[in-house]
Protein backbone atom coordinates (compact mmCIF):
# COMPACT_ATOMS: atom_id res chain seq x y z
CA UNK A 1 0.00 0.00 0.00
CA UNK A 2 3.10 2.23 -0.84
CA UNK A 3 2.06 6.17 -1.44
CA UNK A 4 -1.90 5.36 -0.26
CA UNK A 5 -3.38 7.36 2.19
CA UNK A 6 -4.39 4.94 4.88
CA UNK A 7 -8.07 4.82 6.10
CA UNK A 8 -10.01 2.58 8.34
CA UNK A 9 -13.39 2.03 8.55
CA UNK A 10 -15.71 0.91 11.61
CA UNK A 11 -17.70 -1.99 10.18
CA UNK A 12 -20.60 -2.21 12.58
CA UNK A 13 -23.01 0.41 14.59
CA UNK A 14 -25.05 -0.88 17.55
CA UNK A 15 -28.47 -0.93 16.26
CA UNK A 16 -27.72 -3.23 13.84
CA UNK A 17 -30.13 -5.96 13.54
CA UNK A 18 -29.46 -9.51 14.93
CA UNK A 19 -29.64 -11.31 11.73
CA UNK A 20 -26.39 -12.81 11.92
CA UNK A 21 -25.55 -11.42 7.95
CA UNK A 22 -23.18 -9.08 8.48
CA UNK A 23 -20.00 -11.18 7.90
CA UNK A 24 -21.67 -12.33 5.01
CA UNK A 25 -22.19 -8.78 3.86
CA UNK A 26 -18.72 -7.76 4.65
CA UNK A 27 -17.22 -10.52 2.21
CA UNK A 28 -19.44 -9.09 -0.65
CA UNK A 29 -18.72 -4.78 0.11
CA UNK A 30 -14.48 -5.95 0.69
CA UNK A 31 -14.04 -4.89 -3.26
CA UNK A 32 -16.18 -1.90 -2.66
CA UNK A 33 -14.07 -0.70 0.21
CA UNK A 34 -10.97 -0.99 -1.44
CA UNK A 35 -12.18 0.69 -4.23
CA UNK A 36 -13.37 4.17 -2.04
CA UNK A 37 -10.18 3.72 -0.52
CA UNK A 38 -10.47 1.91 2.81
CA UNK A 39 -6.97 0.17 4.01
CA UNK A 40 -8.35 -1.07 7.35
CA UNK A 41 -11.73 -2.60 8.98
CA UNK A 42 -12.24 -2.87 12.52
CA UNK A 43 -14.79 -5.31 12.87
CA UNK A 44 -16.88 -6.05 15.87
CA UNK A 45 -16.42 -8.98 18.82
CA UNK A 46 -16.63 -11.69 17.06
CA UNK A 47 -16.87 -13.93 19.99
CA UNK A 48 -20.16 -15.08 21.62
CA UNK A 49 -21.15 -12.89 24.62
CA UNK A 50 -24.16 -13.53 27.54
CA UNK A 51 -27.04 -12.82 24.96
CA UNK A 52 -26.19 -14.80 22.24
CA UNK A 53 -27.11 -13.43 18.89
CA UNK A 54 -28.79 -10.36 20.35
CA UNK A 55 -25.66 -9.14 21.43
CA UNK A 56 -23.33 -6.34 20.31
CA UNK A 57 -20.54 -8.87 22.06
CA UNK A 58 -19.17 -6.68 24.53
CA UNK A 59 -20.43 -8.86 27.62
CA UNK A 60 -18.07 -11.45 26.79
CA UNK A 61 -19.43 -14.85 27.67
CA UNK A 62 -16.94 -17.21 25.61
CA UNK A 63 -13.60 -15.72 23.87
CA UNK A 64 -13.19 -19.42 22.32
CA UNK A 65 -16.87 -19.63 20.55
CA UNK A 66 -16.92 -17.41 17.20
CA UNK A 67 -19.98 -18.50 16.39
CA UNK A 68 -19.39 -22.34 16.27
CA UNK A 69 -21.13 -23.67 19.52
CA UNK A 70 -24.91 -23.65 20.51
CA UNK A 71 -24.31 -21.48 23.78
CA UNK A 72 -26.36 -18.43 25.33
CA UNK A 73 -29.65 -19.59 22.56
CA UNK A 74 -27.57 -19.34 19.29
CA UNK A 75 -25.01 -21.15 17.34
CA UNK A 76 -24.40 -18.07 15.23
CA UNK A 77 -23.39 -14.61 17.15
CA UNK A 78 -25.34 -11.13 15.87
CA UNK A 79 -23.23 -11.35 12.83
CA UNK A 80 -22.84 -14.62 12.03
CA UNK A 81 -20.72 -17.81 12.18
CA UNK A 82 -17.27 -18.83 12.73
CA UNK A 83 -16.75 -20.25 9.13
CA UNK A 84 -18.42 -16.84 7.79
CA UNK A 85 -16.21 -14.84 9.74
CA UNK A 86 -12.78 -16.25 8.96
CA UNK A 87 -14.25 -15.95 5.16
CA UNK A 88 -14.90 -12.30 5.54
CA UNK A 89 -11.21 -11.91 6.95
CA UNK A 90 -10.00 -14.16 3.92
CA UNK A 91 -12.02 -11.56 1.55
CA UNK A 92 -10.57 -8.54 3.53
CA UNK A 93 -7.10 -9.34 3.00
CA UNK A 94 -7.55 -10.94 -0.90
CA UNK A 95 -8.55 -6.92 -1.54
CA UNK A 96 -5.68 -6.00 0.46
CA UNK A 97 -7.50 -4.59 3.30
CA UNK A 98 -6.04 -5.20 6.81
CA UNK A 99 -8.41 -6.62 10.05
CA UNK A 100 -8.49 -5.47 13.53
CA UNK A 101 -10.29 -7.67 15.85
CA UNK A 102 -12.26 -5.87 18.38
CA UNK A 103 -10.86 -7.37 21.91
CA UNK A 104 -12.21 -7.05 25.22
CA UNK A 105 -10.70 -8.53 28.20
CA UNK A 106 -11.59 -6.76 31.11
CA UNK A 107 -15.01 -8.67 31.92
CA UNK A 108 -17.21 -12.02 31.79
CA UNK A 109 -20.95 -12.03 31.75
CA UNK A 110 -23.60 -14.88 31.44
CA UNK A 111 -22.21 -17.44 34.04
CA UNK A 112 -23.18 -21.23 33.99
CA UNK A 113 -22.99 -21.16 37.95
CA UNK A 114 -23.15 -19.24 40.94
CA UNK A 115 -20.38 -19.51 43.78
CA UNK A 116 -20.59 -18.39 47.53
CA UNK A 117 -17.69 -15.78 48.58
CA UNK A 118 -17.14 -13.10 50.67
CA UNK A 119 -16.79 -9.28 49.34
CA UNK A 120 -16.62 -6.27 50.71
CA UNK A 121 -19.11 -3.19 49.16
CA UNK A 122 -17.31 -0.43 48.05
CA UNK A 123 -18.79 3.37 47.14
CA UNK A 124 -19.82 3.06 43.41
CA UNK A 125 -18.83 6.32 43.28
CA UNK A 126 -15.49 6.42 45.31
CA UNK A 127 -13.67 2.35 45.03
CA UNK A 128 -11.16 3.12 47.31
CA UNK A 129 -14.05 3.55 50.48
CA UNK A 130 -15.61 0.45 51.22
CA UNK A 131 -19.01 0.23 52.80
CA UNK A 132 -19.28 -2.81 54.50
CA UNK A 133 -17.01 -5.57 56.25
CA UNK A 134 -16.57 -9.04 54.20
CA UNK A 135 -20.24 -9.93 53.83
CA UNK A 136 -21.48 -13.41 52.44
CA UNK A 137 -22.74 -12.98 48.94
CA UNK A 138 -23.84 -15.49 46.13
CA UNK A 139 -22.52 -14.68 42.68
CA UNK A 140 -22.07 -15.57 38.92
CA UNK A 141 -18.57 -16.46 38.06
CA UNK A 142 -18.57 -19.85 37.29
CA UNK A 143 -17.70 -20.39 33.46
CA UNK A 144 -18.12 -23.94 32.46
CA UNK A 145 -19.01 -23.38 28.87
CA UNK A 146 -21.06 -26.66 28.49
CA UNK A 147 -21.80 -25.95 25.30
CA UNK A 148 -18.00 -25.96 23.82
CA UNK A 149 -17.01 -28.58 26.79
CA UNK A 150 -13.10 -28.21 26.61
CA UNK A 151 -12.56 -27.46 23.03
CA UNK A 152 -10.14 -25.38 22.19
CA UNK A 153 -9.25 -24.85 26.00
CA UNK A 154 -10.12 -26.76 29.18
CA UNK A 155 -9.91 -23.50 31.25
CA UNK A 156 -12.51 -23.13 33.15
CA UNK A 157 -13.16 -19.64 35.12
CA UNK A 158 -14.28 -19.20 38.75
CA UNK A 159 -14.30 -16.18 41.28
CA UNK A 160 -10.55 -16.49 41.89
CA UNK A 161 -9.88 -15.24 38.43
CA UNK A 162 -12.01 -12.20 39.06
CA UNK A 163 -11.28 -8.85 41.71
CA UNK A 164 -15.29 -8.16 41.94
CA UNK A 165 -18.64 -8.00 40.24
CA UNK A 166 -21.80 -5.71 40.79
CA UNK A 167 -24.68 -8.03 41.63
CA UNK A 168 -25.56 -10.79 44.85
CA UNK A 169 -27.93 -13.28 44.02
CA UNK A 170 -28.96 -14.06 47.36
CA UNK A 171 -30.19 -10.74 48.08
CA UNK A 172 -30.95 -9.42 44.37
CA UNK A 173 -28.78 -6.55 45.13
CA UNK A 174 -26.90 -4.12 42.58
CA UNK A 175 -23.74 -2.76 44.15
CA UNK A 176 -20.10 -2.93 43.43
CA UNK A 177 -18.50 -5.84 45.39
CA UNK A 178 -15.03 -6.55 45.69
CA UNK A 179 -13.81 -10.11 46.39
CA UNK A 180 -12.22 -10.70 50.03
CA UNK A 181 -8.74 -11.01 50.08
CA UNK A 182 -8.78 -8.54 46.56
CA UNK A 183 -7.91 -5.17 45.35
CA UNK A 184 -8.54 -3.34 42.31
CA UNK A 185 -5.71 -2.74 39.99
CA UNK A 186 -3.77 0.65 41.10
CA UNK A 187 -2.86 2.00 37.77
CA UNK A 188 -6.20 2.42 35.87
CA UNK A 189 -8.02 5.33 35.45
CA UNK A 190 -8.53 7.21 38.24
CA UNK A 191 -12.77 8.15 37.69
CA UNK A 192 -14.87 7.13 40.68
CA UNK A 193 -11.68 7.30 42.87
CA UNK A 194 -10.40 3.52 40.83
CA UNK A 195 -11.97 2.61 37.68
CA UNK A 196 -10.96 -0.97 37.57
CA UNK A 197 -14.22 -2.07 37.89
CA UNK A 198 -16.20 -1.28 34.98
CA UNK A 199 -19.11 -4.16 34.76
CA UNK A 200 -19.67 -7.92 34.63
CA UNK A 201 -17.74 -10.06 36.59
CA UNK A 202 -14.04 -7.97 36.46
CA UNK A 203 -10.85 -10.14 35.48
CA UNK A 204 -8.20 -10.38 37.43
CA UNK A 205 -5.06 -9.48 35.29
CA UNK A 206 -2.64 -10.07 37.95
CA UNK A 207 -3.65 -13.78 38.24
CA UNK A 208 -1.30 -16.23 36.98
CA UNK A 209 -3.56 -18.48 35.00
CA UNK A 210 -5.64 -16.37 33.66
CA UNK A 211 -2.59 -14.69 31.86
CA UNK A 212 -1.57 -17.50 30.69
CA UNK A 213 -4.94 -18.14 29.70
CA UNK A 214 -5.17 -14.98 27.65
CA UNK A 215 -1.83 -15.57 25.94
CA UNK A 216 -3.00 -18.72 24.88
CA UNK A 217 -6.52 -17.42 23.37
CA UNK A 218 -4.84 -14.94 21.87
CA UNK A 219 -2.02 -17.38 20.13
CA UNK A 220 -5.27 -19.42 19.10
CA UNK A 221 -7.15 -16.52 17.65
CA UNK A 222 -4.38 -15.26 15.65
CA UNK A 223 -3.98 -18.66 14.22
CA UNK A 224 -7.68 -19.00 13.57
CA UNK A 225 -8.67 -15.90 12.56
CA UNK A 226 -5.27 -14.48 10.96
CA UNK A 227 -6.25 -10.67 11.69
CA UNK A 228 -3.75 -8.47 11.46
CA UNK A 229 -4.30 -6.72 14.60
CA UNK A 230 -6.74 -5.29 17.65
CA UNK A 231 -8.88 -3.04 18.68
CA UNK A 232 -8.31 -2.62 22.73
CA UNK A 233 -12.14 -2.29 24.22
CA UNK A 234 -11.78 -0.31 27.89
CA UNK A 235 -7.96 -0.05 28.20
CA UNK A 236 -8.68 2.89 31.45
CA UNK A 237 -10.50 0.22 33.02
CA UNK A 238 -6.56 -2.17 32.87
CA UNK A 239 -3.63 -2.21 34.69
CA UNK A 240 -1.12 -0.38 31.93
CA UNK A 241 1.11 -3.39 32.65
CA UNK A 242 -0.97 -5.74 30.76
CA UNK A 243 -0.83 -4.70 27.05
CA UNK A 244 2.57 -4.08 26.57
CA UNK A 245 3.51 -7.78 28.09
CA UNK A 246 0.31 -9.36 26.37
CA UNK A 247 1.06 -7.82 23.02
CA UNK A 248 4.94 -8.37 23.26
CA UNK A 249 4.63 -12.25 23.86
CA UNK A 250 2.17 -12.18 21.11
CA UNK A 251 4.16 -9.84 18.56
CA UNK A 252 6.94 -12.40 19.30
CA UNK A 253 4.77 -15.73 18.65
CA UNK A 254 3.40 -14.07 15.04
CA UNK A 255 6.99 -12.78 14.20
CA UNK A 256 5.65 -9.14 13.62
CA UNK A 257 3.97 -6.10 15.37
CA UNK A 258 0.04 -6.18 15.50
CA UNK A 259 -1.13 -3.52 14.90
CA UNK A 260 -3.31 -2.30 17.89
CA UNK A 261 -5.97 0.63 18.76
CA UNK A 262 -6.84 1.00 22.11
CA UNK A 263 -9.87 2.75 23.47
CA UNK A 264 -9.23 5.27 26.41
CA UNK A 265 -11.86 7.24 26.78
CA UNK A 266 -11.01 10.65 28.27
CA UNK A 267 -10.99 14.03 26.94
CA UNK A 268 -8.16 14.93 28.65
CA UNK A 269 -5.08 14.79 26.52
CA UNK A 270 -2.84 14.56 29.91
CA UNK A 271 -4.22 11.42 30.60
CA UNK A 272 -4.26 10.41 27.05
CA UNK A 273 -0.29 10.97 26.83
CA UNK A 274 0.36 9.58 30.36
CA UNK A 275 -1.39 6.22 29.26
CA UNK A 276 0.57 5.92 26.04
CA UNK A 277 3.35 6.58 28.25
CA UNK A 278 3.06 4.30 30.35
CA UNK A 279 2.25 1.53 27.95
CA UNK A 280 5.73 2.12 25.91
CA UNK A 281 3.97 3.26 23.08
CA UNK A 282 2.31 -0.33 22.08
CA UNK A 283 -0.55 1.05 20.76
CA UNK A 284 -2.08 3.75 18.85
CA UNK A 285 -5.42 5.32 20.95
CA UNK A 286 -8.50 7.10 19.60
CA UNK A 287 -8.14 10.65 19.40
CA UNK A 288 -11.85 11.06 22.17
CA UNK A 289 -11.20 14.77 22.17
CA UNK A 290 -10.99 15.73 19.02
CA UNK A 291 -14.50 13.95 18.83
CA UNK A 292 -15.93 16.16 21.80
CA UNK A 293 -13.91 19.54 19.92
CA UNK A 294 -16.16 18.12 17.07
CA UNK A 295 -19.68 17.72 19.15
CA UNK A 296 -19.22 21.33 20.65
CA UNK A 297 -18.66 22.61 17.98
CA UNK A 298 -21.87 20.95 16.45
CA UNK A 299 -24.17 22.23 18.90
CA UNK A 300 -22.64 25.56 19.88
CA UNK A 301 -25.07 27.35 16.83
CA UNK A 302 -21.80 29.08 15.50
CA UNK A 303 -19.93 30.23 18.37
CA UNK A 304 -17.77 27.63 18.68
CA UNK A 305 -13.77 29.22 18.24
CA UNK A 306 -12.71 26.87 14.97
CA UNK A 307 -9.47 28.00 14.73
CA UNK A 308 -9.05 25.78 18.33
CA UNK A 309 -10.96 22.92 16.68
CA UNK A 310 -7.64 20.93 17.21
CA UNK A 311 -6.46 22.13 20.53
CA UNK A 312 -5.82 19.75 23.08
CA UNK A 313 -6.59 16.84 20.74
CA UNK A 314 -3.68 13.58 19.95
CA UNK A 315 -3.79 14.22 16.67
CA UNK A 316 -2.19 17.64 17.16
CA UNK A 317 -0.01 16.44 20.18
CA UNK A 318 1.14 12.85 18.90
CA UNK A 319 -0.16 12.35 15.77
CA UNK A 320 1.99 9.21 15.04
CA UNK A 321 -0.65 7.29 17.46
CA UNK A 322 -3.63 9.01 16.96
CA UNK A 323 -6.68 7.21 15.34
CA UNK A 324 -9.45 10.27 14.55
CA UNK A 325 -12.96 9.36 13.91
CA UNK A 326 -16.24 11.91 14.48
CA UNK A 327 -18.64 9.03 15.60
CA UNK A 328 -18.65 5.15 16.76
CA UNK A 329 -21.12 2.86 18.12
CA UNK A 330 -20.88 4.22 21.77
CA UNK A 331 -21.67 8.13 20.80
CA UNK A 332 -24.57 6.86 18.81
CA UNK A 333 -28.35 8.19 19.93
CA UNK A 334 -29.10 6.34 22.91
CA UNK A 335 -26.14 4.98 24.30
CA UNK A 336 -24.25 5.56 27.31
CA UNK A 337 -21.45 7.66 25.43
CA UNK A 338 -23.81 9.86 23.37
CA UNK A 339 -22.40 12.98 21.89
CA UNK A 340 -23.69 12.94 18.36
CA UNK A 341 -22.44 15.33 15.86
CA UNK A 342 -24.81 16.78 14.73
CA UNK A 343 -25.54 16.09 10.47
CA UNK A 344 -25.04 19.84 9.64
CA UNK A 345 -21.32 19.46 10.92
CA UNK A 346 -20.31 16.10 9.91
CA UNK A 347 -19.11 17.04 6.69
CA UNK A 348 -16.76 19.44 8.20
CA UNK A 349 -15.42 16.87 10.98
CA UNK A 350 -14.88 14.37 8.16
CA UNK A 351 -13.01 17.24 6.13
CA UNK A 352 -10.50 17.64 9.25
CA UNK A 353 -9.92 14.28 9.70
CA UNK A 354 -9.96 12.66 5.77
CA UNK A 355 -8.13 15.32 4.03
CA UNK A 356 -5.05 16.18 6.41
CA UNK A 357 -1.97 14.51 6.82
CA UNK A 358 -1.97 13.55 10.53
CA UNK A 359 -3.53 10.73 12.24
CA UNK A 360 -5.03 7.40 11.01
CA UNK A 361 -8.72 8.27 10.20
CA UNK A 362 -11.60 6.28 10.91
CA UNK A 363 -15.01 6.56 9.05
CA UNK A 364 -18.05 4.88 10.55
CA UNK A 365 -20.25 2.36 9.80
CA UNK A 366 -23.26 4.30 10.91
CA UNK A 367 -22.08 7.66 8.86
CA UNK A 368 -21.56 5.59 5.54
CA UNK A 369 -24.41 3.24 5.77
CA UNK A 370 -27.00 5.16 8.32
CA UNK A 371 -29.01 4.23 11.36
CA UNK A 372 -32.13 2.85 10.59
CA UNK A 373 -33.16 1.65 14.01
CA UNK A 374 -32.84 5.84 15.04
CA UNK A 375 -33.76 7.32 11.67
CA UNK A 376 -30.33 8.67 10.86
CA UNK A 377 -29.73 8.76 7.21
CA UNK A 378 -26.73 7.76 5.12
CA UNK A 379 -23.54 10.06 4.29
CA UNK A 380 -22.50 8.25 1.99
CA UNK A 381 -22.43 10.52 -0.92
CA UNK A 382 -20.33 13.20 0.55
CA UNK A 383 -18.33 10.61 2.76
CA UNK A 384 -17.38 8.87 -0.73
CA UNK A 385 -16.54 12.37 -2.11
CA UNK A 386 -14.00 13.28 0.26
CA UNK A 387 -13.11 9.07 0.57
CA UNK A 388 -12.13 10.09 -2.90
CA UNK A 389 -9.98 12.93 -2.54
CA UNK A 390 -8.27 11.69 -0.31
CA UNK A 391 -6.74 8.86 -2.35
CA UNK A 392 -6.18 10.79 -4.87
CA UNK A 393 -5.80 14.41 -3.80
CA UNK A 394 -4.82 14.59 -0.44
CA UNK A 395 -0.80 14.90 -0.13
CA UNK A 396 2.08 16.23 0.19
CA UNK A 397 3.06 19.72 2.19
CA UNK A 398 0.10 20.53 4.94
CA UNK A 399 -0.57 24.83 5.70
CA UNK A 400 -3.15 26.07 7.98
CA UNK A 401 -4.76 29.10 8.03
CA UNK A 402 -6.79 28.93 11.41
CA UNK A 403 -6.38 32.76 11.95
CA UNK A 404 -10.52 32.73 12.58
CA UNK A 405 -12.82 32.02 15.00
CA UNK A 406 -14.81 31.05 12.83
CA UNK A 407 -13.75 30.31 9.02
CA UNK A 408 -10.82 28.19 9.26
CA UNK A 409 -8.87 26.85 5.85
CA UNK A 410 -5.71 24.10 4.96
CA UNK A 411 -3.72 23.56 2.20
CA UNK A 412 -2.09 20.40 0.22
CA UNK A 413 0.36 20.82 -1.89
CA UNK A 414 0.42 17.66 -3.86
CA UNK A 415 3.57 15.56 -4.68
CA UNK A 416 4.98 14.16 -7.37
CA UNK A 417 4.13 10.51 -7.28
CA UNK A 418 -0.07 11.50 -7.55
CA UNK A 419 -0.91 13.65 -10.52
CA UNK A 420 -2.51 16.63 -10.14
CA UNK A 421 -2.76 16.24 -6.02
CA UNK A 422 -3.42 18.82 -3.81
CA UNK A 423 -6.30 20.82 -2.30
CA UNK A 424 -7.35 23.88 -0.50
CA UNK A 425 -9.90 23.47 2.23
CA UNK A 426 -12.93 26.06 4.05
CA UNK A 427 -14.38 25.85 6.45
CA UNK A 428 -16.88 27.77 8.76
CA UNK A 429 -19.40 27.29 11.70
CA UNK A 430 -21.23 30.37 11.10
CA UNK A 431 -21.20 33.03 8.39
CA UNK A 432 -19.73 31.82 5.54
CA UNK A 433 -17.02 34.18 3.80
CA UNK A 434 -13.22 33.20 2.20
CA UNK A 435 -9.89 33.38 2.96
CA UNK A 436 -6.52 34.07 1.34
CA UNK A 437 -4.43 30.81 1.31
CA UNK A 438 -1.01 29.75 -1.01
CA UNK A 439 -1.05 26.60 -2.80
CA UNK A 440 2.68 26.09 -3.53
CA UNK A 441 4.48 26.76 -6.82
CA UNK A 442 3.28 22.84 -8.53
CA UNK A 443 -0.24 24.66 -8.43
CA UNK A 444 0.37 27.87 -9.28
CA UNK A 445 -1.35 29.65 -12.09
CA UNK A 446 -3.80 27.38 -12.38
CA UNK A 447 -8.02 27.23 -11.88
CA UNK A 448 -9.97 25.34 -8.94
CA UNK A 449 -13.06 24.57 -8.34
CA UNK A 450 -15.06 23.57 -5.56
CA UNK A 451 -15.85 19.64 -5.70
CA UNK A 452 -18.36 19.72 -3.04
CA UNK A 453 -20.85 21.65 -5.76
CA UNK A 454 -21.55 24.04 -2.86
CA UNK A 455 -20.12 26.75 -4.68
CA UNK A 456 -19.62 26.96 -8.64
CA UNK A 457 -17.57 30.20 -8.87
CA UNK A 458 -14.06 28.86 -10.09
CA UNK A 459 -10.83 30.63 -8.10
CA UNK A 460 -7.88 32.04 -10.32
CA UNK A 461 -4.73 30.48 -8.22
CA UNK A 462 -1.84 33.11 -9.42
CA UNK A 463 1.79 32.19 -10.66
CA UNK A 464 2.84 32.68 -6.78
CA UNK A 465 0.31 30.30 -5.76
CA UNK A 466 -2.12 32.70 -4.13
CA UNK A 467 -5.91 32.00 -4.11
CA UNK A 468 -8.61 33.10 -2.32
CA UNK A 469 -11.17 30.35 -1.57
CA UNK A 470 -14.75 30.41 0.02
CA UNK A 471 -17.22 28.61 1.55
CA UNK A 472 -20.89 29.10 2.24
CA UNK A 473 -22.65 29.38 5.60
CA UNK A 474 -22.27 26.36 7.50
CA UNK A 475 -20.53 24.29 5.17
CA UNK A 476 -17.02 22.97 3.84
CA UNK A 477 -15.55 23.58 0.44
CA UNK A 478 -12.81 21.54 -1.03
CA UNK A 479 -11.11 22.95 -4.04
CA UNK A 480 -8.83 21.02 -6.42
CA UNK A 481 -6.88 21.87 -9.92
CA UNK A 482 -9.32 22.09 -12.32
CA UNK A 483 -7.63 20.54 -15.61
CA UNK A 484 -7.22 17.27 -13.76
CA UNK A 485 -6.73 13.83 -15.88
CA UNK A 486 -6.40 11.04 -13.16
CA UNK A 487 -9.77 10.96 -11.68
CA UNK A 488 -13.39 11.74 -12.24
CA UNK A 489 -15.21 13.48 -8.79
Amino acid sequence: MSGVNNTMMQYFEWYLPSDSTLWNKLSKDSKHLENIGITHVWLPPAYKAAYGKEDVGYGVYDLYDLGEFDQKGSIPTKYGTKDEYINAIKVLKENNIKVLADIVLNHKMGADETEDVLAVQDDATNRNVSLTDAIPIRVWTKYTFPGRGDTYSNFKWNWTHFHGIDWDENTATAAIYKFYGKHWDEDVDKENGNYDYLMGADIDLNNYDVIKELENWGKWYLDTTKVDGFRLDAVKHIRSEFYPEWLSKLNNIVDKNLFSVGEYWSSNIEVIKSYIEKTQGCMSLFDVPLHYNFYRASISNGEFNMSQILDGTLVKTLPEKAITFVDNHDTEIGQALESWILDWFKPLAYSLILLRKDGLPCVFYGDYYGVPAKEVGSKKDILDLLLKIRKYYAYGEQNDYFNDSNIIGFIRKGDYDHPNSGLAVVMTDKNGGSIQMNVGENLANSIFYDCTGNLSEKVYVDNEGNGIFACKDGSVSVWIKEDFTNVKL
